[in-house]
């Protein structure tokens, strides 16, 4: 294999890790929503019985 290739493609690697490791950063600071409901009430009423 040519040394080009071996170091563009540890290059994505190490692109691919930061990246997600920056959006999983980015992620955790958004607050989740508030449940005004019970979002699983339409399920208890088409129950098969």
């Amino acid at each position: 294999m040519s040394t080009w290739l071996v170091v563009v493609i540890i290059a994505l690697v190490f692109g691919v890790i930061i990246g997600n490791l920056l959006l999983l950063r980015a992620s955790a600071k958004q607050p989740l929503p508030k449940t005004t409901k019970d979002n699983n009430a339409h399920y208890e009423k088409d129950d098969d019985q």
